[in-house]
């Protein structure tokens, strides 16, 4: 069986839980507290197995693999059903761009460690911080809401009636979105997606406050 080492809230652990539950694949979650313990994801023994001390790391037999959008593309090659990609070569690009906008533009500057360096070393405040936290995700979500709006006549998800990794990528940002407050009045689109998807038990089943590692 597969096993995810995984953190409830972590936005791109909560990617692969989504690719996995929509993939109908079983997996043993394993639980990388990012906070307790100093973040679990430094200690010498995870550190081994993933090196860039982060979470998701799957593994699946003696194959080891991180980063969330490797880990959704190696399920979709080995597990193609339901795909996550489109079938047409520019549509599945498209499906790509919108989730590394994601993956590697808005989340990385909002991610835990960049908060915590920021309140760390650099001695920002909590209030600053916020603006930051929020000021990436709005500046990101600008670009997504005209991407998805292109696609509103098509469907109910990011790109049509097909939930794509898009929606995967998508739906845990705007959870982040939600947590911190950012306003979402322009982003009706955005919005619209999230509640779609949400409808459906893959994503239901994937949310933070349904894992068993949650805390409050």
């Amino acid at each position: 069986m597969m096993r995810l080492y995984d953190y409830w809230r972590s936005s791109a652990a909560y990617r692969v839980r989504i690719a996995l539950n929509l993939k109908g694949l079983s997996y043993e979650a394993h639980s990388v507290h990012l906070v307790k313990d100093g973040g679990q994801q430094h200690q010498s023994d995870y550190k081994t197995l993933n090196p860039q001390g982060l979470v998701p790391l799957l593994t699946d037999g003696e194959f080891r693999l991180n980063q969330s959008l490797a880990i959704i593309e190696y399920l979709e090659d080995s597990h193609p059903t339901p795909a996550l990609l489109p079938a047409d070569a520019q549509t599945k690009a498209q499906v790509r761009a919108f989730s590394q906008a994601i993956a590697c533009d808005i989340h990385p500057l909002d991610n835990l460690r960049v908060l915590q360096y920021l309140t760390g070393p650099m001695e920002v405040s909590e209030e600053k911080k916020l603006v930051w936290y929020q000021h990436w995700i709005l500046e990101g979500f600008k670009a997504l809401e005209q991407m998805a709006a292109s696609y509103a006549d098509k469907g109910s998800y990011c790109f049509g009636e097909q939930v794509t990794m898009a929606d995967v990528c998508l739906i845990p940002q705007v959870y982040n979105a939600n947590r911190f407050n950012c306003p979402m009045t322009n982003f009706p689109r955005l919005r619209e997606i999230n509640d779609n998807c949400l409808k459906l038990e893959a994503f239901q089943k994937a949310t933070p406050e349904q894992q068993a590692d949650a805390t409050y």
